[in-house]
């Protein structure tokens, strides 16, 4: 059986694809949380959590790229040597709800959240010991601009960690990923963040998402070395790591 030919119909034209994505998660920002909970069926927590263990903190100083409600960066907070996570996010209204909540679990001593773009980082060379980015790699208009960007803020033998979804392995569970992707998680995610639009690009951009193994080619062309790939629930989620020359 060969793999479903990607859909691209709901993604935009490369010049277009900030704004969208902009605009996008301005809109979905106060339901964002929620349909990650209900779309994972509860497992995005466990992802996140599965992905930041590859995280090392010599130093104690951590980024994470394209934070979003500031999930992962809370997670991140919470490893072994951890003392400071910047979270990076283009999009306010994100960043709004990252600080909301923060502030709830009383971390905002430990995080700290600006606003930027993962195409252009504004870090100096070299100073973090690990880079994060989650569930967001499908969005950015440049995959290797954004993993040479990762690359050059970390530290020599720091590490670089993407978390994201992608298209599972051939069989049964291949053809009932797709068709929860292409129906049902529009449907609910339209129903609860009344933005059906935003749960159409969701699928396609998965669909149109290089394979790990493209993920990993990338990630060494910028300078990382030993790039781990970490299959998921049968391949519909990947974790990739690879460590800085």
């Amino acid at each position: 059986m060969s793999e479903e030919k990607p859909r691209r119909k709901h993604i935009p034209a490369p010049q277009d694809k900030k704004v969208y994505v902009e605009q996008m998660f301005t809109a979905i920002a106060p339901t964002y949380d929620l349909l990650n909970r209900v779309l994972s069926f509860g497992r995005d927590k466990r992802w996140r959590r599965q992905a930041a263990q590859y995280c090392q903190a010599d130093t104690g100083l951590v980024l994470d790229v394209a934070t979003g409600t500031g999930k992962m960066a809370s997670i991140l907070a919470k490893r072994p040597g951890v003392r400071q996570v910047v979270g990076l996010d283009f999009t306010t209204a994100m960043l709004v709800r990252a600080k909301a909540s923060l502030a709830k679990q009383k971390r905002n001593s430990t995080i700290d959240l600006i606003q930027g773009d993962a195409q252009n980082l504004p870090f100096p060379d070299a100073i973090f010991d690990s880079v994060t980015i989650t569930f967001a790699l499908r969005n950015v208009t440049d995959i290797t601009k954004t993993f040479a960007e990762m690359t050059r803020v970390v530290r020599p033998s720091g590490r670089v960690i993407s978390l994201e979804l992608t298209r599972p392995r051939q069989g049964l569970f291949q053809n009932l990923y797709y068709f929860y992707m292409q129906h049902i998680a529009p449907l609910l995610g339209g129903l609860i963040s009344r933005k059906r639009e935003a749960y159409k690009y969701l699928p396609d951009s998965v669909m149109a998402f290089p394979t790990p193994q493209d993920i990993k080619a990338i990630m060494e062309s910028v300078g990382l070395e030993g790039v781990v790939i970490q299959s998921l629930l049968g391949g519909a989620v990947t974790i990739q790591m690879g460590t800085k020359a």
